[in-house]
């Protein structure tokens, strides 16, 4: 069987329809079936989604990981998610509490979100509590 980091590889910027699927206990299933997103990202892509899942999605996290900068994992971060576009994310009104304020001057401390994306948060809340 090979190695699935190969078959990315072969078939990256490809599109791809599954014909038949077998489970280890040699049951086959033949179709067309259409590999789900995640699997058509490339090699990279898919480490890249993994390091962030597996460090809670702590962009310092990734950043030691990977030896790069906040903008960088932004960036990648940003490519990835155009990718995926079978996700829609809405974009709702957020109220920003006393509480939150301290939690979100925390996480800007911690270096877990940017001066821009605290600023981006306080100015679609409502900061008048």
């Amino acid at each position: 069987m090979k190695d699935w980091s190969y078959l990315t590889k072969i078939i990256e910027n490809k599109q791809i329809i599954v014909t038949k699927v077998k489970t280890e206990d040699n049951i086959s299933i033949e179709g067309e079936f259409e590999l789900p997103p995640l699997a058509k990202l490339s090699q990279d892509d898919q480490v890249f989604v993994a390091v962030f899942v597996k460090s809670h999605g702590s962009i310092k996290e990734m950043e030691r990981h990977f030896g790069v900068s906040y903008p960088t994992i932004k960036s990648r971060l940003n490519q990835i998610g155009e990718k995926l576009d079978f996700v829609e994310i809405q974009e709702t009104e957020i109220n920003i509490t006393s509480t939150d304020k301290n939690t979100l001057l925390e996480k800007l401390e911690r270096g877990e979100i940017s001066v821009d994306d605290a600023l981006t948060i306080i100015e679609k809340g409502n900061t008048n509590d």
